[in-house]
């Protein structure tokens, strides 16, 4: 299993000193990065801050921010001080509108100008995915099977190569559980993404399901054969931790069974 493309997420809700915790531990574990989701009540940039401290390779991303909750300006304070190198800022238009792409797009120009992270986007229309792909450092993709992920990231490469730039990296959240237990949670996960219209939208234009995009992925034999079904259709796979036990503990457990079901 190549974990140099296999991430761990988790919510920002969990708090700095939470995630600083999981950080050492998907480090030790070998790893590539933690996500982050910035959520009204949880500062990933600030667990970030943290979880930077608290490691020494460890890639961290925020998946992602969205540009009407926090201003650009305020996300250029924010980074300061984050080891560039690093960091990968997830960007996302929030309720979106008229100026999404402007906004986005200015985002983009400031971010590269004012810091040293590098600028992600988060997409789920084609023509955000394309402003990604000519603009930004990479494409952040959510709840997708692994044919529509491919798919997308196929499309990706496509506009960059017109746009006579480097093929951006496309990284996709999937849903996890390594405990059976947690499936009840997955399931409510689902069901929740679901009934939001923006989402329920996608799934409907994809014809797919949102349980079709989780893992262990139905029809597979166990959480590894899935894992690699997708790593073998984009660039990093973010396994996103649904424990059966929302707590500290219960997302160090989870971090411990992904990286046994994986194996070597």
């Amino acid at each position: 299993m190549d974990l140099e493309r296999l991430s761990i997420g988790v919510p920002g809700s969990l708090g700095p000193d939470t995630v600083a915790r999981l950080a050492e531990a998907a480090e030790t574990a070998g790893f590539a990065a933690l996500w982050v989701n910035d959520t009204p009540d949880g500062d990933a940039i600030a667990a970030l801050h943290r979880a930077a401290a608290a490691t020494t390779t460890l890639r961290l991303g925020v998946g992602v921010v969205p540009l009407d909750r926090r201003p650009v300006d305020q996300l250029v304070a924010a980074v300061e001080g984050l080891p560039g190198s690093r960091v990968l800022l997830g960007l996302g238009v929030g309720s979106g509108g008229p100026g999404s792409l402007a906004a986005m797009s200015e985002a983009i120009r400031v971010i590269r100008e004012e810091t040293d992270v590098a600028p992600v986007i988060g997409a789920l229309g084609p023509r955000m995915r394309r402003l990604a792909a000519e603009e930004a450092d990479g494409l952040l993709l959510n709840w997708l099977t692994p044919q529509a992920a491919a798919d997308q990231r196929a499309e990706a490469r496509d506009a960059a190569a017109a746009a006579g730039r480097p093929i951006p990296g496309v990284v996709l959240y999937a849903r996890t559980v390594t405990d059976p237990a947690a499936r009840p949670a997955l399931e409510e996960e689902a069901r929740r993404y679901g009934s939001y219209s923006s989402y329920a939208a996608n799934f409907a234009r994809l014809g797919i399901a949102p349980l079709e995009t989780t893992l262990p992925l139905p029809g597979t034999d166990g959480l590894a054969v899935g894992v690699q079904t997708y790593l073998d259709c984009v660039d990093e796979l973010v396994l996103r931790a649904v424990p059966a036990d929302a707590t500290p503990e219960g997302y160090l457990r989870f971090i411990a069974e992904a990286r046994a079901a994986v194996g070597d």
